[in-house]
């Protein structure tokens, strides 16, 4: 695929934070943080609508390249902050969460 900043400028999603830098080899979808951290695969772009600190701990746990954060929801400020200083590449985008993985796949 491409590194997660290559995949926003193609999609037209805007980076929130991170240097985008990390290979994106695939997409995952779910806002269930228990389960993502089981079953997101590594090096994928997790598209959700949870922009609250626990996903970016979920984040560094199941090693996902990036979260995409569907339907223009917010990072909040910590969870800001701890992605960058966990260097988390967060994506934001208007799309919904099926429409945005769709966008990203093709």
């Amino acid at each position: 695929m491409s590194t997660a900043k290559e995949l926003a400028e193609k999609n037209g999603f805007t980076l929130a934070c991170g240097d985008g830098l990390r290979q994106v080899e695939g997409v995952y979808c779910c806002d269930l943080l228990s389960i993502v951290m089981g079953r997101a695969p590594a090096d994928s772009a997790w598209v959700t609508v949870m922009g609250n600190l626990n996903s970016i701990a979920v984040a560094v746990l199941a090693d996902v390249a990036c979260i995409v954060l569907a339907e223009n929801m917010p990072l909040d400020a910590d969870a800001q902050a701890r992605a960058e200083a966990e260097n988390v590449t967060v994506l934001r985008t208007s799309l919904p969460v099926f429409e945005a993985a769709v966008k990203m796949a093709q």
